[in-house]
This record gives C-alpha cells, sequence and structure tokens, in this order.
C-alpha cells in the first residue's frame, strides 16, 4: 500500500462530542507548525450523542480529517484495529480523544519513529491526573505486565503511542487486547520497543467510559496474549509437555506402590485402600487429558489459515 502522509493520526471516540473540536485545532496547529502532511482518522464507535456530526463538521473544513462510524459500541481495540487498516502514514500515532493526551508531543513520538528507527514507541503518564483507585491497580497490572512479556515499560494502556506503518498493518487487535499492542508486535517481531515520558492532563469534558471489569479482564486477556504469543502455533510443546510430566509422576507413584506391595508391605493392605493410589489415577488422568487437549489443539490450528502466515522483512532474488 501507498504511504500518502508522514502520519496518521488514529482516535478512537466514543461520546465526545465536547471536547472533539478543540481537540482538532489543537492537532492542526501542531501538524502545521512542524509541516507535516498527514491524515486524522476519527473512529466513532458507536457515540450516543452528537459526536459523528462534529466529525461530519470537521471534514468539511479540513479535509484531512476522515472518520469511519461504527453502527453500536465494539470496544477500543475495534475501533483501533479499524484505524490501522485505514492508516496510510508512515508513522502511526494513537491517542484518547478526551484531551488527556497533549497533541504537542508528537513531534517527538514522531521523530523516535523515523530517527532514532523505534518499531513502536509507547507513552507514560509518568505524573497522572487520576483517583488512587485507578493508579494503585494500574501500577500492579503495568508490573504483571512486564513480568510475563519481558517488555520493559512503565505503561502499557498508554492510549498515546507511535508506530512504524508496517506493525499496524502486521498485528490484530480484538476483544481488549489494546491494553498489550507492545506484547502484540513483540510476537510479531518488532521488537524495539522505546517509551517516552508524556503529559497527562485532566479530564475536562465527559466521564471515563471504562469500568470495574476492566480488572478482570486485564489480567485475563494477558493470560491470552503471553499463551498465544509463545505457544499460538504450538499448544502441544505447552500442554503435551505438562501432561507427559504429570503421567509420568503418576505413573511413578503407581509403579512404587506395586513394588511395595510385592517385595516391602508385610501388612497385607490393598493397594486400593492406600492414598497414594488415588493420587495417582489422578494425575495419569489428568496427564492423558492434557495430553489430548494439545493434540485437539494441533489439529485446529493445521486447519488454520494463519497457522504459515509469517511475517517477511525482505528477499533477495526470491519471490515472498
Amino acid at each position: 500500500m501507498e504511504l500518502k502522509y508522514d502520519i496518521s493520526l488514529v482516535v478512537p471516540l466514543y461520546n465526545e462530542e465536547e471536547s472533539l473540536p478543540e481537540l482538532h485545532a489543537w492537532i492542526k496547529k501542531v501538524m502545521n507548525e512542524n509541516g507535516f502532511s498527514y491524515e486524522v482518522l476519527f473512529i466513532d464507535d458507536g457515540s450516543k450523542d452528537g459526536s459523528w456530526k462534529v466529525v461530519e463538521k470537521l471534514h468539511e473544513l479540513d479535509v484531512c480529517v476522515k472518520g469511519i462510524r461504527f453502527q453500536r459500541n465494539y470496544g477500543k481495540s475495534a475501533a483501533l484495529q479499524k484505524g490501522f487498516e485505514a492508516a496510510m502514514g508512515k508513522v502511526v500515532i494513537t491517542m484518547d480523544a478526551d484531551l488527556q493526551d497533549s497533541p504537542d508531543e508528537i513531534p517527538d513520538l514522531y521523530k523516535m519513529i523515523v530517527e532514532d528507527d523505534f518499531d513502536l514507541v509507547s507513552g507514560w503518564k509518568k505524573k497522572r491526573f487520576d483517583p488512587i483507585t485507578k493508579t494503585i491497580p494500574t501500577k500492579l497490572y503495568n508490573w504483571a505486565a512486564r513480568m510475563i512479556t519481558g517488555i520493559k515499560l512503565h505503561d502499557f494502556n498508554c492510549g498515546l503511542k507511535a508506530y512504524k506503518n508496517v506493525v499496524v498493518k502486521s498485528i490484530e487487535v480484538y476483544g481488549d487486547m489494546h491494553r498489550y499492542i507492545p506484547a502484540l508486535a513483540k510476537y510479531s517481531g518488532f521488537t524495539n520497543v522505546g517509551e517516552k515520558v508524556v503529559k497527562h492532563q485532566a479530564r475536562q469534558y465527559g466521564v471515563t467510559k471504562f469500568g470495574l471489569n476492566r480488572f478482570l479482564n486485564g489480567p485475563l486477556d494477558l493470560m491470552t496474549v503471553a499463551f498465544m504469543g509463545k505457544f499460538g502455533k504450538k499448544p502441544m510443546h505447552f500442554f503435551g509437555a505438562i501432561g507427559t510430566l504429570t503421567f509420568i509422576i503418576g505413573f511413578l507413584f503407581a509403579l512404587y506402590l506395586v513394588v511395595d506391595k510385592l517385595f516391602i508391605d508385610t501388612t497385607g493392605r490393598l493397594i486400593a485402600d492406600r492414598m497414594e493410589f488415588y493420587m495417582s489415577l489422578v494425575a495419569m488422568i489428568i496427564g492423558v487429558q492434557f495430553f489430548v487437549v494439545g493434540f485437539l489443539a494441533e489439529l485446529i490450528g493445521r486447519n488454520s489459515h494463519s497457522r504459515n502466515v509469517y511475517l517477511i522483512d525482505e528477499t533477495i532474488d526470491a519471490k515472498a
């Protein structure tokens, strides 16, 4: 795909009609001051207020403004995915529409991608204006994400990020996976991830769109991303290894009981009267179940359209 702009700015929004004119004016000011060619993609995630009418009006005033509107609310990940698919800029920058992300950060983010050659740069809202009920869980979540993914970022869920275009075209964001785009990028082979301290501003209009369910969904999605990144194409390596080890442990327990019954124990106790017998039996059954799950996952994966999809950087005298 031909890249037409220096920057594609992807802005997911949901009921943000009050902030959009001010955000657009701010973006336009920064872009013009730095001489960037750009497009602004407003992705309306099924807003119920007048957000889409505002986007239409902004498009009439500025041809750089483009928009995509969902029939209903699908979530931030879906909005980002559609924005990524449509982006035609060399650098793709995402930000929230609530004015908590500052467009003044755009030039430095762009420079880190183009000049410093980062694949992805994530913002870090070091000083936040959120209530303590949000900041403490966020710190715990970021710590867990660093430990599991191995990516040393302080703020995985910061909406202000910059990417090479090839990165956003190589990943699929779905469900609530927008929190883990750095991990998705890493597992797709884009490991040069940078971080920049960015200014966090207090919300001026409306209310936050994320509820308490994010505290449950976040850890579950993190485990999904970590598992799919490491074992998505080879589930047998995970389930089969656990199943085989568990079965061997159970079998060795059973073998010990047989040897003990025949040559050591003189009390005449039945094997079935011993607790170790049931422990070994359960271990072998669980081991077989894990092995079967891995085998079935391999069969399903063998028919997946993405099983043999690999990202090619460049070739020499060969057809990709």
